[in-house]
């Protein structure tokens, strides 16, 4: 059996009793360890281009990191270019990405900026690049209160089976709880 509470939490029964899933945090780290295996394979990530670019107004210093920081946009899978004197268009986007996050491509991106604008050319590219797959992957998970279907919600759990290290996301928070039998016995005052 499968349910969604509150928009934030998908619950599934085992045989242990019931699995609390955090849909954000598991959807994190999936798509997290999906953005690295496809890095992983290549220099740079398979990117998607966008039947229509998304705009948004930059601010001189998003304009500047975009410009100086083109080749390391473009192995991350996103193809950024001024479009005027205070605004940038995504052209493409990383092809791990969801299409449902399409409408937070704008906020990605300037988290990208963000954080190229941060590292410094001397940083190790591999911890670099794994810093930006994060910010990609938190920005590229499901939201909380977006309602799912019974098949979302079972590809969901299908997924963490198959995702390495997928008891935690990227930030260390668990992904799902174990509420045994006996603990469920013990909320309702059963066996007293």
């Amino acid at each position: 059996a499968l349910a969604q509470v509150g928009g934030v939490y998908v619950l599934a029964e085992n045989a242990q009793g019931l699995v609390v899933v955090d849909m954000h945090a598991a959807h994190e780290r999936i798509v997290y360890e999906r953005l690295k295996r496809a890095a992983d394979a290549g220099a740079a990530l398979p990117s998607q281009p966008l039947l229509i670019p998304v705009s948004f107004a930059a601010t001189p210093g998003e304009l500047a990191t975009a410009e100086a920081e083109q080749a390391a946009l473009r192995d991350l899978g996103l193809d950024v270019s001024a479009l005027s004197s205070g605004s940038l268009v995504v052209r493409s986007r990383p092809a791990a990405l969801p299409d449902a996050n399409l409408a937070d491509l704008a906020e990605l991106t300037r988290s990208v900026l963000h954080e190229l604008a941060e590292t410094s050319a001397s940083r190790v590219v591999q911890r670099a690049r794994d810093d930006l797959l994060a910010t990609m992957a938190c920005h590229g998970a499901v939201r909380a209160n977006r309602r799912l279907t019974l098949e979302e919600m079972n590809a969901l759990l299908r997924e963490m089976e198959a995702t390495e290290r997928a008891d935690t996301c990227n930030h260390g928070r668990p992904t799902w709880r174990q509420v045994t039998m006996k603990e469920l016995d013990a909320l309702f005052l059963r066996g007293r």
